[in-house]
C-alpha cells in the first residue's frame, strides 16, 4: 500500500515549489490530476461555499467527510485544510490529527487563530506540539503545515509571526505557513529564517508573481486555497449578470464541452 504521506513529503524541496491545488470536490480534484497536479489540496473556504455556507462554517465531521471523498477520487496526496483544527486544546487538536489520518489525509494545515481571534503564542506552540507528536505517533507519515494567519487578519505584526513560526519549528512542524504576508520582503524574511519548507498561497499581492520567483527565493510550496473556486464562481456571477442585465447568453459560448469534461474525470480518478 502505498504511503501517500512519505509521497507527499517528497515533493516539499525548497527552492523547487510544486502546486497544491485545492479542489472542491470529486470532479474538481479528478481535473487537476488529469491537468498534471502532483498532490491536492482541499480548501475550507471552498468547501463552505460548495455546502451553501460562509467560510468557517465548516464542522469537523463535514471536512473529514469530505476529505474521505477526495481521496477516494484521485490517486494523488491530498492534504486538508482544517481551519484550527476544529479544537482549541492541544489534546482536542491531537485527535484531529488521528482523525485526519484515518480519512487517508497525507497532512493537514492548522491554523493559529479561532475566528477574529489568535491564539495566545504559547498555546498557538503546544497545540503544534501536540499535533507533531499525534503525527509522528501514526503508523505511516504524514505532513503536518503550522500556520501563522494572524498578520492576515491584523492580529498581530510579523514580528510576532516570525516568533510563533519559530515556536512551531522548534515543536515539530513539517512546514510553515503564513498567509497574506504584506510582501516580498516579508517573504523572504520568512524563507531565510527556517531550514523547513515554506508554503506561500497563491493569493492577493503573490499571485503577481512567477514560478521561478519563488524558487528563486527557496520556497518549497504553492497552494492555491480557494482561488480556483473563487474564479469557477466569478464566471457563475458574469455568465450569469449578462444573461439578467443583457438578455445576452454570449458568455456561455466560452464554456468547455461535456466529452472534455468526461474525459478529464476518467483521467484523473482513482485508478487502484
Amino acid at each position: 500500500m502505498q504511503d501517500t504521506g512519505a509521497t507527499f513529503r517528497a515533493l516539499h524541496q525548497r527552492g523547487t515549489p510544486f502546486v497544491l491545488a485545492n479542489a472542491w470536490d470529486a470532479g474538481s480534484a479528478r481535473m487537476l490530476a488529469a491537468m498534471g497536479a502532483q498532490a491536492i489540496g482541499t480548501s475550507s473556504a471552498a468547501l463552505a461555499f460548495t455546502l451553501g455556507k460562509p467560510d468557517g462554517a465548516v464542522t469537523r465531521d463535514e471536512a473529514l467527510a469530505h476529505a474521505q471523498d477526495m481521496v477516494a477520487a484521485v490517486d494523488l496526496p491530498v492534504s486538508g485544510d482544517f481551519e484550527n483544527g476544529f479544537a482549541d486544546t492541544p489534546d482536542a487538536l491531537a485527535e484531529t490529527v488521528k482523525l485526519a489520518a484515518e480519512a487517508g489525509l497525507a497532512g493537514i494545515s492548522i491554523e493559529d487563530i479561532k475566528g477574529d481571534n489568535a491564539y495566545d503564542r504559547a498555546l498557538a506552540v503546544e497545540r503544534i506540539r501536540a499535533a507533531a507528536a499525534a503525527a509522528r505517533a501514526l503508523p505511516h507519515d504524514f505532513v503536518l503545515v503550522a500556520r501563522a494567519d494572524g498578520v492576515m487578519l491584523d492580529l498581530y505584526d510579523m514580528d510576532e509571526a516570525m516568533a510563533r513560526l519559530a515556536g512551531f519549528e522548534e515543536a515539530g512542524a513539517d512546514c510553515l505557513y503564513l498567509p497574506g504576508p504584506p510582501d516580498w520582503d516579508a517573504l523572504e524574511r520568512i524563507v531565510t529564517a527556517t531550514e523547513l519548507p515554506v508554503n506561500v498561497l497563491a493569493a492577493g499581492s503573490m499571485a503577481s508573481y512567477a514560478m521561478e520567483d519563488f524558487a528563486r527565493i527557496g520556497v518549497a510550496r504553492i497552494s492555491l486555497g480557494s482561488s480556483l473556486a473563487r474564479v469557477t464562481h466569478r464566471a457563475i456571477i458574469d455568465a450569469m449578470s449578462e444573461i439578467w442585465e443583457d438578455g445576452s447568453f454570449s458568455r456561455l459560448k466560452k464554456s468547455v464541452s461535456g466529452a472534455e469534461v468526461d474525459e478529464m474525470l476518467a483521467k484523473g480518478a482513482r485508478k487502484s
